[in-house]
This record gives structure tokens, sequence and C-alpha cells, in this order.
């Protein structure tokens, strides 16, 4: 999905942003990735871990650190930790050149390391970590724990025990000479393939051997049809592949679909729970279908009418778009976000007398972040990484939390492509007329284009591996990648939905929905903590019935922005904005209710909290409508993005 007319807003420079060059192969054009699974290797000096799936990877300017991690958790966190079990080099490198990024894919990255002569095949959920050593070299591979034994097996395979209790068996493709001293091993000159797989259990071996000599190089997700996603691996060697699949992967492999072999007993741990073999090199993703609708999937009873309409027209009769108190992206498209959902909610109680003066406020503060006549504040375009920016962002890393290094897109971006979305379904000549500037919007975190001269990257932010999304940008973290809010990245992908409805763009509703029906499953899978649940440990579990922050090696009870104590703050940011599709993310009436139950003692405490007081008692209606209506009554206030009207709205929906 590309935008049928570029639009260029005003071009920006900011010198905020990282410079990555000396990571990236010259051939490797902009624009470059944000919020990628291998971002830490392109960020400061390129050394804080990545997860590949099973293993935690760190590069150096000389070598390549392999971690099988190791699972902790308490109460608050559950986490796993990076600690090199192998790093493999030349025995004698070859200058000081950065390591380089000479190709990726949707779920792999290709890192050479020029100095050893290496080129790291790094594919996600290969049970295996797979080097061409590039020309004859004599490697090092050192242990940091003592090694117990390396025993040869054949001239293309060794097992290597060490004294912490880890195997590792090394495979060559020609025959290659290991010897070891206490913590180290080199090879002979050597050239070709070699590969190192962490030997899980004795009853592994014969499947690590089978599978040895086909390996991967990169791989594609494809969006040909609406709730289907197809992985493309590209291979080389001979045989059949072995990856990974994580517990996401193994519901949405549908049987009939597929031609794949899952082997139910290979199975190595993970933070994401277990990861399961499945051989290979073409697999089928269906997820459940998500309704794609504009109002409630079960309609409002008209006897509730007259109870919305009277806070509807109360509503409407407070939108001043001169009056807005904010410059901020964020809090400016949740007021958008706000405004829409009035207008499809007047439709659909049969007020439509109000729908003018909603569109009217919609175009008066869309417009000016469109047309760049918004004084404030307003979108930019960024080359090098190929992106919008705000005025604010460009030249403050705080401002717009955060937007400039490539924070949250999907978050803001979606707010105001909802209300795009809105606006063009009730006036299709206003939409015509913007059209070009909309579609920049949306396809700057939901851009399937293949193409290295996109003007924007592929799927800026959702991670077509763990089949969710990612917030953090251009940041270096410890724990790589995370994401807090998976309701507003599930809005962003259904407000893009929304928006080829309305604008008739059949590869945008199918590739959208398709990402919003995984995003809500990936949190239905890693966000949402029900009984009975085996993911994760049990004294993890049992404190925390709603995750905080998923991040690539750890998730966290708490928020960035508040404590894990604050249930009613965990429960509201993973619900909020509450819309139609929030129906479909909180689909399992069993797990709201444990989930409500948990947080009630909380919020029903603390004075002014009534905004999430609002989330917490909307999820209640799931399953208790008359408790629920009656709490919504007697609220004294709701969040900013959210209305009395709206709350209302989706009581007499349930």
């Amino acid at each position: 999905m590309a935008a049928p007319t570029a639009f260029n807003f005003p071009s920006t420079q900011p010198t905020i942003l990282p410079d990555a060059s000396s990571f990236f192969s010259p051939n490797l054009s902009s624009p470059l990735p944000t919020n990628s699974f291998f971002q830490n290797f392109v960020l400061n000096n390129g050394e804080q871990p990545e997860y590949i799936h099973p293993y935690l990877v760190k590069s150096t300017k000389t070598s390549l650190s392999v971690a099988y991690p190791l699972l902790l958790f308490t109460a608050s966190v559950f986490y796993q930790t990076f600690g090199p079990d192998l790093t493999i080099s030349a025995a004698t490198p070859q200058g000081s050149a950065n390591h380089v990024i000479s190709s990726y894919s949707d779920l792999s990255v290709t890192l050479d390391i020029p100095s050893s002569n290496l080129r790291f095949f790094l594919v996600r959920g290969s049970p295996y970590i797979t080097a061409s050593v590039t020309k004859p070299t004599i490697l090092s591979i050192k242990t940091t724990s003592a090694i117990e034994s390396l025993k040869q097996s054949s001239s293309t395979k060794y097992i290597l025990k060490l004294k912490s209790g880890q195997t590792w068996i090394i495979y060559s493709s020609s025959r290659i000479s290991l010897t070891n001293g206490e913590t180290e091993i080199k090879s002979n000159s050597f050239s070709g393939i070699i590969r190192f797989a962490s030997l899980r259990s004795p009853q592994h071996e014969s499947t690590l051997d089978k599978y040895s000599y086909s390996y991967p190089v990169s791989g594609w997700a494809w969006f040909k049809k609406s709730f289907n996603v197809q992985y493309n691996m590209e291979t080389k060697g001979k045989g059949d592949l072995l990856l990974l699949a994580h517990p996401l992967h193994l519901k949405l492999l549908r049987p009939k679909s597929n031609k794949v072999t899952i082997l139910r007993n290979f199975k190595y741990e993970s933070v994401d729970g277990e990861l399961v073999g499945v051989v290979g090199n073409y697999w089928v993703l269906e997820p459940r279908r998500v309704p794609l609708t504009w109002n409630s999937v079960k309609g409002v009873k008209k006897d509730s009418y007259q109870e919305i309409i009277k806070a509807l027209v109360k509503d409407v009769n407070e939108l001043d778009s001169s009056n807005l108190k904010t410059s901020s992206s964020y809090f400016y498209g949740k007021l958008v976000a706000r405004a829409a959902r009035l207008a499809l909610i007047a439709e659909e109680v049969s007020h439509s007398e109000v729908i003018p003066k909603i569109t009217k406020f919609l175009k008066d503060t869309i417009q000016p972040w469109l047309d760049g006549s918004f004084k404030d504040n307003g979108f930019l375009y960024e080359k090098k990484w190929g992106g919008l920016d705000t005025k604010q962002g460009s030249t403050d890393k705080g401002a717009d939390f955060g937007f400039g290094l490539y924070n949250d897109h999907h978050y803001h971006l979606g707010y105001f492509v909802y209300g795009i979305a809105v606006l063009v379904k009730f006036d299709k000549a206003w939409g015509q007329k913007y059209k070009s500037q909309a579609y920049s919007l949306v396809s700057d975190f939901m851009n399937t284009d293949k193409k290295s001269n996109s003007q924007f990257p592929r799927l800026r932010n959702f991670d077509l591996y763990k089949l969710h999304s990612w917030a953090s940008g251009l940041t270096e973290f410890g724990d790589g990648r995370n994401q807090e809010s998976t309701s507003e990245a599930v809005n962003a992908y259904y407000a893009a939905a929304l928006m080829g409805v309305a604008y008739r763009d059949r590869a945008l509703v199918r590739a959208a929905s398709t990402v919003t029906a995984l995003e809500i499953q990936a949190a239905q899978t890693w966000w949402h903590v029900k009984s009975g649940d085996k993911l994760y440990a049990e004294e993890f579990a049992k404190g925390n019935k709603i995750v905080g922050i998923v991040w690539s090696n750890k998730r966290d009870s708490g928020l960035w922005w508040a404590a894990a104590d604050c249930k009613e703050c965990r429960l509201s940011i993973q619900v909020l904005p509450l819309s139609p599709v929030t129906e479909a993310l909180f689909s399992d009436a069993a797990y709201v209710k444990e989930l409500v139950e948990w947080t009630l003692p909380s919020v029903e405490s603390k004075p002014n909290v009534e905004g999430w007081k609002g989330f917490t008692y909307a999820l209640q209606g799931i399953y208790d409508k008359g408790t629920s209506l009656q709490k919504i009554r007697a609220l004294t206030g709701v969040d900013d993005g959210n209305s009395f009207t709206n709350l209302l709205w989706w009581i007499h929906s349930r």
C-alpha cells in the first residue's frame, strides 16, 4: 500500500536523529527502518543485544556473541538476560570497521563483520546461528564458561559441552578441524558455512542433525488476501527448513492451509512462551476475522436512543475548534478522534442533525495539520529514516512523546487517520481534496510496499514475526523494543482499514484489517494474562492480570508514566480509545471479569480518577451491563479522548 499520489510535507533535517550510516551498507538507500527488531544493531555503537528467537545476539566491530537466554522473574517483572555463551570472530581480526547491515527483510537481517570475514544470516525463529565465512579464516570461538569437552562426531559436526551445563552443536558445510583450550576453540583455515545450535535435550540432536543442511537467508510476509499472512523463506543448502514458531504462530497455522510439519516435542524456552519446531519454508497464518464496522457490531436498541442523544447534543454543543488547549500531536489527535466518534454515534442513533457541526469541527481541526496552517505545530517530512515529523518533535527529543525519534507514530497518526476516515465518509469532496495528505499519514505506519525507493519504510511499527507493533523508535534499550498501549496500536490499524473503506481502497482494507486482527490476537496472547494460562511464571501471572509494557526481552508490570500498583492505569492504557473494535479486543468475557475485579479495588479507592473509572466500567459492561450503566451515569468526568456519549453508546450496545 503506497500513497496514490505523493504529498510532500515541508522537508526537515532534524539534528536530534542518530546517524547510522556507518552501520548500513551503501547499497541500502533511504528510508531506513525504525522500530525494527534489529534496531539496537544500528544505534550508538551498535553493541546492545537483540532477541532473534531463540537467541540473544550482540555484535561488536570484530565479533558476534550468542546467548541462549536465562529466564528470570519476580512478582513485577518477567525477563530474560544476556550472558554470552559463544563469541565468534576471526582469531586475528583485521581492522576496526563497524559491523554492517548488508540486507534485511521482514523476518531476517544479514549482519556482516568485515574485520573477521563473517556474514551472519540472523533469521527470526532459526534454532541455528548461521555464518558464512567469506574467505579462508582461522576462527576463534570463545566461551564464558570453561569448556568441559569438545568431541568430533564427523568431519562436519562437533559437540561442545560447557561446565555451565550448556551443550552446543557446531555444523560446517565442509570439513573443519577444531581444537580447544580452556575457554576458546580455534579452527583450521576455513571458508564456507558454519552453524551453531543450542542442544536443549538429547532427544533434539537427531532433529538438529536432520535439518542442519538447509539454512534460511531471508524471509518475507505477504498480504494476498484479508486475514491471511504468508511467510516465504529464501533458503540455501539442501533439504527441508526447520524454524521455531511462538505460541501465536501455533494458533494461526491452519492445518488445511499449510504443508508444514509441526514438531510438538522440539521446543525452546522463551520470554514469549515455548517456541516449537516447524518444518517448511512456506507458512500460512490466518487470524480470526474482525468485524470491520463503523458502528457497533450488535447495534443499539431504540429505547436507549434518547439517553445517548441527550449526552450527544451536550457534547456536540461543547465542540469548539478555536479553544483547543493543546498543540501536542498525541493529545490533539485524541480530540479529533473523540469528535469523529460523536459523528458515527449520531448516525447510529438516527440523530443526523448534529453531524454537520461535527464535520465542521473535524475540518477545522484536521485541515491545519494537512495544509501547514496550524501555527503551533504541524507535519514535516524527514527523508533519511523516511517518515513524518512534527515541528515540535524535529527539534526536541521529548516533544510529542518523542515523535521526532519515531516513537509512537502509529498511536498519534492513528487518531488523525480515524478522524480523516470519518470525515471522508461524510464528505467525499473533502476527502478527494486532501487524499494525498491523508495517504501520507497512513503510509507512514501502514506502508506495505517492498520497493527500496518508497517514501516510507515497510510497516514501520509492526513486527511480522512477533505479529504486534513496537513503539520505541530510534532509542537504544538493553531490553530491546517495547510497546505499552496495544489498544492504541489496534486503533491505528483499524483506522487505516476504515480509511480504506472510505476511499474504496481494497488493498488498504485487506492489509490493515489483517494487521488489526493480528495486533488483537497478539495483545490477547502477551498482554492479557488469564487464569490458567501457563505462558508466564506463576509468581508473575498471579499478580498481573494485564501486562504494562511488553519488551523484546521483558514483561513489565509498570508503565512509562505510572507505577505497577496503579491497576486502573494499566487497564485503561490497554483499552483506550473505546470504539467498535474494542469488542473484538476484549472478546473473552471471562477474562474481562477477572481483569475488572482485579482493578476495581484500586480505581474505586482513589479520588480524581474519573477518566480511568470510565474505561474500567466500560469493560464491566461486557458482563454486567446494569451495574456498569449505573456507575457510568454517576461519573463526573471522562478521559480527554472519551465522552459521556461514547460511554453510553458502548453500554447500550452491549
